[in-house]
């Protein structure tokens, strides 16, 4: 028997059983169950795909929730070969990398085409955004369209508008430093937005929470996350939503806004990402296009990565335009420039100059939002809660919510924003300390 043991491969383990001693091959890797598994078998032994198929086949109904696991199953299957084992590839970054450049080129084929794609693709990515902002799910897709499109721009534009000659090497210099900086600016805003770090835990890690509702037996909870601390003295003032942003003041003189599903008492301004299921400081919003919380620590770098893209998007637009609309305005041009659908290359360019606009026209506005905001010294978050509050003053036709709490005045407001970042250091030091 102990020879038998001995020639036995080490590393085979009981199904659902620890993990293996043996390192993983290239096409190996450890699926979702815990279970060693290779690519050649991404295929092989998916009961729910099997039941799927036959159900169309006998025009059956398919029982609830079979689509689901059908796709976590292929979405935990679609790996690439790698050193220590197959790494996992999330699928939503593969849409904007397949879809984008066919439909570009589908559009440069006529005027129709091009309009009908133009039209439908902002739909698209609205319908997408409110399907995974409704179901409160992180996704990549925003940042691989984001990333993708900029990339594949900037190839286009040195393969058709450089090789005509009309753009001089120092506006392609220009045009690539203003690319470089914005993704370095990019990649800031990418960093920790002030993830508030845990009060009972040793190591100072950042808190997340669970997804599930969070009661105490001292006070009251609530689908936010958001907890009505029960302190004596204290009154709570109640709202529809739910938020207990504001707590009265009793006789202790003691303010707490709690969160429940980080489990700490959190500053003002501070706010609880129910996408990233942290507690983040100043928090302004979630965007999707970084896939990350804007706040304390990185707010003045998604406003710089904005100004960089809409300056580095102008002076491409602009210069293509120069290309491929000699003699014409800018603005002119991009409505009315005779004979582009002429040439399938001049008719890229100018599909590609149209899918530019639309998203820097979006970009735009984001932009122009943030810049009344901080004017105010209004968060996003704090401007959507006055909303639900039907508090605070409407300005400027409706774009930005005054609520009057933290506006000191224009330059006043500016001057907190740009000390954001020191701010935020010398809290994180005082916290060592």
């Amino acid at each position: 028997n102990g020879e038998k043991d001995a020639m036995k491969p080490r590393g085979k383990k009981a199904r659902g059983g620890p993990e293996m001693e043996d390192p993983l091959c290239c096409c190996e890797y450890l699926d979702r169950k815990g279970e060693r598994s290779h690519l050649a078998a991404c295929l092989c032994e998916c009961e729910d795909l099997d039941e799927c198929c036959e159900r169309w086949l006998t025009c059956r109904s398919l029982p609830p929730g079979m689509l689901e696991r059908i796709a976590d199953t292929i979405t935990d299957r679609f790996r690439l070969p790698w050193l220590r084992g197959a790494v996992k590839i999330d699928i939503s970054l593969l849409p904007p990398i397949i879809l984008l450049p066919v439909f570009l080129h589908v559009a440069a084929l006529h005027f129709l085409l091009a309009l009908a794609i133009l039209i439908s693709l902002p739909v698209l990515v609205l319908w997408y955004y409110y399907l995974t902002h409704r179901k409160k799910g992180q996704t990549l897709f925003f940042l691989s369209l984001g990333l993708f499109s900029l990339g594949y721009m900037y190839y286009v534009f040195l393969q058709e508008v450089v090789s005509h000659g009309h753009v001089e090497h120092s506006q392609v210099f220009l045009l690539t430093c203003g690319l470089l900086l914005m993704l370095v600016a990019l990649s800031r805003a990418k960093r920790d937005p002030g993830y508030l770090l845990c009060q009972t835990s040793s190591d100072k890690a950042p808190c997340q929470g669970s997804k599930s509702n969070t009661f105490h037996k001292n006070g009251l909870g609530s689908s936010n996350g958001l907890y009505r601390a029960a302190i004596p003295g204290i009154t709570v003032n109640n709202n529809s939503e739910g938020y207990s942003r504001i707590l009265k003041e009793g006789p202790g003189g003691i303010t707490e806004d709690w969160c429940t599903k980080c489990h700490l008492v959190r500053p003002p301004r501070a706010g609880h990402c129910r996408i990233c299921g942290r507690c983040v400081k100043r928090l302004d919003h979630h965007c999707v296009w970084i896939n990350s919380c804007v706040g304390e620590q990185n707010h003045q770098a998604f406003v710089l990565a904005l100004f960089l893209f809409l300056l580095t998007s102008v002076y491409g637009i602009s210069l293509t335009l120069d290309t491929i609309c000699k003699g014409k305005a800018t603005i002119k041009a991009l409505f009315y420039c005779p004979g582009v659908y002429g040439d399938y290359s001049t008719a890229l360019l100018f599909t590609c100059v149209w899918y530019s606009a639309i998203v820097t026209s979006g970009m735009g506005y984001i932009f122009l939002i943030q810049l009344l905001n901080i004017s105010f010294n209004v968060t996003e978050r704090e401007a959507r809660i006055a909303l639900r509050e039907n508090v605070g003053q409407r300005m400027l036709w409706g774009m930005v919510v005054d609520t009057g709490q933290y506006n000191q005045g224009f330059l006043r407001n500016w001057i907190h924003f740009l000390n954001l970042r020191s701010s935020s250091l010398q809290h994180s030091v005082e916290d060592i300390v």
